[in-house]
């Protein structure tokens, strides 16, 4: 950049002066300074001059012939392109009349003749700086008003594809849950036939607890975005963790027989049976770890479930329910899931936990969405705790993560139902219970679960033909969809509860919704229903609906228990190695021998045969080592026979 450059870019003067001589000394000055200068000698040149040039800063005399510097002034205010040039006026009146007059019309500084040049300089400077900072401010507050205004577009984009995810989501859930409504319905159907084999009635039950968690986890990954917002919960309610094991390891176990996998669930002794966390979330990450075990291991291959405690403090007593227990005391329990599957490359490691990534095996194995690591460190994190992963690329991976829990409180745990509603008592009224749903499959199962109980049902395909019916039959109870064609659940319950205003009765209705969100509750209340139910649903549910709102009265028929202590299956009170090599010590070298080739061989049966040998004379030795077989800890076996023999 140039010297002329330099000082042409210190800014542009206007000066006014009638004076030629005060015309010279001041150019001169200002252009030795690195101003731009122009001067002229009267106001209506100094006007024409200002709204051409555009100056930054205009040095105006007062008294001039034809215009004073007041007029000029004035008019240069009034007109928007020269509003905003600063005017310093330069006279030889000094009286502070002419001083208030000059900042009155508009002036923001004033110097007296005969002037100083350092003053006139340095005020200037002064008025240029604040010229400049003011220019500044007004970039930068048009800058903002520009970022507001993308802003506020942003915002709508947003909210518009907020609206629109809001639509897909609610579309979603009812198109998914609709089917499995069906499917989990007539599972429960099916399971009342008296001459079905105890076999295929467990088979029904394994089906619908699967149905019940993959429920869940669409209802889950609808709800990510709510994850991601931060509004979804902490739901912390007691119950029974070994039955919640006892369901997972039964819905993965058929899988895992299918490829010929070993799938064992390890519980320390120590862990409480009865703990107070959010007993939906846990059970998400465990499925979503194992899921993911189970689709990335080979067949023949091993996945273990390890729980155990991390804290220090001491756990409940075995068994025990702390009866209405307000204890803030917590515990750190630690899952692992290990596998021996086909490993995880470190550079994919980083990313694994991020929404929509897929390893390289997940993308080959073209399966999932790629949330489910996703939502399980976050339901990790929201019931307190954290998760790590490590891996080894062609050999396995193991999932570790802890949560804080709290001792279970025996008031809030409900124990499933033991009982089946099978009909209905002696001296009731026969109630006529009208099913007002599109989906045929829906009707159909509502018919099947109501009438064998001895309900009168009728059904209507949607809201115009359920109106009619309710005129012309007069149900006792309506179970109304909420989404149908023709007429929506909404209208058709406005349209009856508007007639029966004039007729002076009035039906209970119950809105069956296929929605996942909250905000529906009021939507429906406020339309007229009683009540809703949402789908899929549990036959119990309707039947405690009805003797809710209608008093009806059931007789039921007892379900089989399961056997004491079932639930305790998993649970291995791992001894240390120092117990195992004093007993070792003990035995003859040719039987630790044995024992030893058998575990190296990996084969189980013969180190069973082995063990059972020793039952009689050591029985200690023999309990323990049974644990480690059932816990296929060969690679233990195999450790502890050979330091035994060394």
């Amino acid at each position: 950049m140039t010297n002329n450059e330099i000082e042409e870019n210190k800014g542009n003067i206007l000066i006014v002066d009638d004076t030629p001589e005060n015309l010279q000394v001041l150019s001169a000055t200002l252009s030795d300074r690195g101003y731009k200068v122009r001067g002229v000698i009267n106001g209506k040149m100094a006007i024409r001059a200002a709204r051409s040039g555009s100056p930054d800063l205009i040095l105006l005399d007062i008294k001039m012939p034809e215009m004073d510097g007041y007029e000029v002034c004035t008019q240069l205010k009034e007109d928007p392109k020269t509003s905003e040039i600063p005017v310093i006026f330069i006279s030889a009146l000094d009286e502070v009349l002419d001083k208030v007059t000059a900042f009155q019309v508009g002036g923001v500084d004033y110097v007296t003749k005969p002037f100083h040049v350092a003053e006139v300089l340095a005020r200037i400077e002064h008025q240029l700086t604040i010229q400049r900072l003011k220019k500044q401010l007004l970039d930068r507050n048009k800058e903002l008003q520009e970022e507001i205004i993308e802003r506020k577009k942003a915002e709508e984009a947003a909210a518009a594809a907020s609206l629109a995810k809001s639509q897909f989501v609610a579309n979603m859930s009812h198109e998914l849950r609709t089917p499995l409504n069906a499917i989990l319905g007539f599972t429960q159907v099916m399971s009342r036939d008296s001459l079905l084999s105890h076999e295929n009635l467990e088979n029904l039950r394994i089906i619908n607890r699967s149905g019940q968690h993959l429920l869940e986890l669409i209802n889950d990954v609808l709800d990510l975005s709510k994850i991601e917002a931060g509004i979804i919960g902490l739901d912390q309610r007691s119950f029974d963790l070994y039955q919640l094991l006892d369901t997972l390891e039964e819905m993965f176990q058929i899988k895992a027989e299918t490829k010929k996998m070993q799938l064992r669930f390890s519980v320390q002794a120590n862990v409480p049976q009865y703990i107070k966390t959010d007993e939906k979330k846990l059970r998400v990450c465990l499925i979503n770890l194992l899921g993911n075990a189970m689709k990335f291991t080979l067949d023949g291959g091993h996945i273990w479930l390890r729980v155990s405690v991390e804290s220090n403090q001491p756990p409940p007593a075995e068994s025990e329910i702390y009866p209405n227990s307000t204890s803030v005391e917590s515990l750190l329990i630690l899952f692992e899931v290990e596998d021996t599957g086909i490993g995880i490359a470190q550079a994919e490691i980083e990313t694994l936990f991020d929404a929509f990534v897929q390893t390289q095996a997940g993308r080959k194995a073209a399966e999932g969405t790629g949330l489910g690591l996703t939502i399980t460190k976050k339901y990790v994190q929201i019931m307190g705790g954290d998760i790590w992963v490590k891996s080894v690329l062609g050999e396995g991976t193991s999932f570790k993560f802890n949560i804080r829990v709290f001792a279970g409180i025996s008031s809030e745990i409900t124990v499933a139902t033991l009982q089946r509603a099978i009909g209905l008592e002696a001296n009731q009224p026969v109630y006529r219970i009208l099913a007002v749903d599109d989906n045929q499959e829906n009707r159909l199962l509502l018919v099947k679960m109501l009438q064998p109980i001895g309900f009168e049902v009728r059904e209507a395909e949607n809201g115009h033909q359920g109106v009619e019916l309710w005129e012309s039959w007069q149900p006792h109870l309506i179970w109304l969809d909420t989404r149908m064609p023709v007429m929506d659940g909404f209208e058709t319950v406005r349209q009856i509860r508007a007639k029966e205003k004039q007729t002076q009765r009035r039906t209970v209705i119950i809105a069956l919704t296929a929605s996942t969100f909250e905000e529906k509750k009021g939507e429906i209340i406020a339309a007229g229903c009683d009540d809703f139910v949402r789908k899929p649903f549990q036959e119990q549910i309707l039947f405690d609906k009805m003797a809710c709102y209608l008093g009806v009265r059931y007789l039921y028929q007892e379900l089989p228990r399961l056997p004491v202590g079932a639930l305790r299956r998993y649970c291995v009170s791992e001894k240390p190695d120092s117990f195992f090599r004093g007993l070792l010590a003990q035995m003859p070298q040719s039987w630790v021998q044995e024992l030893y080739d058998a575990a190296n061989d990996v084969n189980e049966e013969l180190a069973i045969q082995i063990v059972d040998r020793i039952g009689e004379s050591h029985p200690t030795l023999a309990e323990a080592l049974k644990d480690l077989l059932a816990d296929y800890r060969l690679d233990k076996i195999m450790d502890l026979t050979q330091s035994s023999l060394k």
